[in-house]
């Protein structure tokens, strides 16, 4: 199968690592893995802040380069997906592009969703020893209502034993801008999480959004928490 690879920002500037990994687990499945060139920023943080007007060029530019091919277009980060595949209400008053717009969101699929119902895989014969706790983004889990694809991979990994820790589904305190303009506020949601999370003697911390493990892993590292932090496509390409 031909697919189309949404790197991100992030995964193009900070975390090369889980870009790479994600790539190679698409064609350790057989995908032959297509990376549009004119691809940029998905505009998330200007729309979080509210400056739609402001990021509709980009959005333009960025429909523009998703569509030299119909194939289907996959990311390893649950709000840059759900930021392309919000793109058509925000163009709602110009009916041309938010077509556009609706059929590259058509194609639009996160890396666990696009694996497990699209490829019809679950295991991928990953191994990786230890306990994990698993954070469940609000972009993946509360907007697309992705929850069960990410949790299906990881029950398939060898040697991991998943563990449950509470408020597991609350918001990390990152939620893009919103970490800057209410820096106070964050800081304490990021505390209280990872509070939560240590109580449970976790190894490592797994996340499918990037973002999140970012806010959480620093916090982590604040404290000298011995976890190490992964993203979802890391642990599966862990061997």
């Amino acid at each position: 199968m031909n697919v189309n690879f949404f790197v991100t920002c992030i995964g193009d500037a900070l975390k090369s690592r889980m870009a790479r990994d994600s790539v190679l687990l698409l064609e350790q499945l057989g995908c032959n893995v297509n990376f549009p060139e004119k691809q940029g920023c998905c505009g998330q943080p200007a729309i979080n802040g509210g400056y739609i007007e402001d990021a509709i060029p980009g959005m333009k530019t960025l429909i523009a380069a998703l569509e030299e091919n119909d194939d289907p277009i996959i990311s390893p980060a649950g709000s840059c997906t759900y930021a392309i595949k919000s793109y058509a209400e925000w163009l709602s008053g110009e009916p041309e592009w938010a077509e556009r717009a609706q059929r590259v969101a058509d194609r639009m699929f996160d890396l666990t969703t696009f694996i497990v119902k699209e490829l019809g895989v679950t295991s991928v014969g990953a191994r990786l020893p230890g306990k994990a706790v698993y954070h469940p983004s609000c972009s993946l889990f509360r907007k697309m209502g992705v929850k069960d694809e990410p949790l299906t991979l990881l029950n398939h990994v060898e040697g991991l034993e998943l563990l449950p820790f509470d408020a597991q589904e609350t918001c990390c305190g990152f939620g893009g801008t919103f970490s800057v303009k209410m820096a106070a506020i964050s800081g304490e949601m990021v505390k209280e999480k990872v509070s939560h999370m240590m109580e449970v003697q976790p190894d490592y911390l797994i996340g499918a959004d990037v973002s999140c493990l970012i806010n959480i892993g620093g916090r982590m590292q604040r404290e000298g928490q011995p976890v190490k932090v992964m993203h979802i496509a890391e642990v599966l390409m862990s061997r």
